[in-house]
């Protein structure tokens, strides 16, 4: 097809259409949540219940994550560090890298794989099969009950998993570092965190709670506006895990940057 063709222009024109509508209905999902958070019913019992999912079943592979990618990064530092002669240096390069961003960034982007898609499914599972509408029939604001239960959810048990998989990171680590060197634990626990600031915890429980935030806006969303019937829940799941890693990488690169000036000024 000609590339200034009346037709392709007409399906250029479409598709740009739809993405600024898309934009403009993802930010008025975003103010609504904010507007519905703060009012009443604030349905704890549905809310523990979204913590229990995201959170406990996702510990085992937070555990087997994070215990891995502290032992696997231990023995890839090394040898680099062993070139300078500075291999004392390593607690402090794998606190650094670890609580600063290995923890929460591979916490999120688990939690986006396995939470996000499944929210994606399941709000998208009761989108097509008509059940969302049935909620509002019998009086209940599904938006409040399905979207604001979740997100605040992931939100709040996102930054503990991430500082549960920093903490056994430095596990794996440890145990790798006392096998090569024999070093004490107090010894590594005192390297690990003296170069660590305030600013640095503050920026990683920080992009934790935006990255909790993201993953559960992004699956309410997509499952939320779901259709096609059975291909779309499967559509929307999928969009829901691409689209929340991308922003995740997104606001990492913001978050580490803002931390940065902060540290500067």
């Amino acid at each position: 097809m000609n590339l200034n063709s009346p037709a392709k222009k007409h399906l250029l024109s479409k598709e740009m259409e739809q993405y600024f509508l898309d934009v403009d209905r993802s930010w008025k999902f975003n103010m609504r949540f904010f507007k519905e958070a703060f009012k009443s019913p604030f349905h704890l019992k549905e809310i523990i219940n979204q913590c229990f999912e995201v959170g406990y079943k996702s510990l085992a592979l937070i555990t087997v994550t994070g215990f891995i990618t502290g032992i696997v990064f231990t023995k890839q530092s090394r040898p680099s560090l062993e070139d300078f002669g500075a291999q004392s240096w390593l607690p402090s390069l794998i606190g650094i890298a670890i609580i600063k961003a290995l923890g929460p960034l591979v916490t999120a982007l688990i939690c986006a794989g396995k939470v996000g898609s499944s929210i994606g499914a399941e709000l998208g599972s009761m989108k097509v099969t008509e059940q969302i509408e049935a909620m509002e029939v019998s009086a209940i604001n599904p938006f409040k009950y399905l979207v604001g239960t979740r997100v605040i959810a992931t939100t709040i048990t996102i930054p503990i998993l991430a500082l549960y998989c920093s903490a056994v990171a430095l596990t794996g680590s440890f145990i790798n570092i006392y096998m090569e060197e024999s070093t004490s634990f107090i010894s590594f626990a005192q390297n690990t965190f003296k170069t660590l600031t305030f600013i640095d915890l503050f920026s990683a429980v920080g992009k934790s709670i935006v990255f909790g935030y993201t993953i559960g806006i992004v699956g309410c969303y997509k499952g939320f506006h779901a259709i096609q019937g059975t291909r779309g829940v499967g559509k929307a799941a999928n969009q829901a895990v691409v689209l929340a890693m991308f922003l995740i990488f997104v606001e990492e690169i913001i978050i580490v940057q803002i931390a940065n000036w902060i540290r500067l000024y």
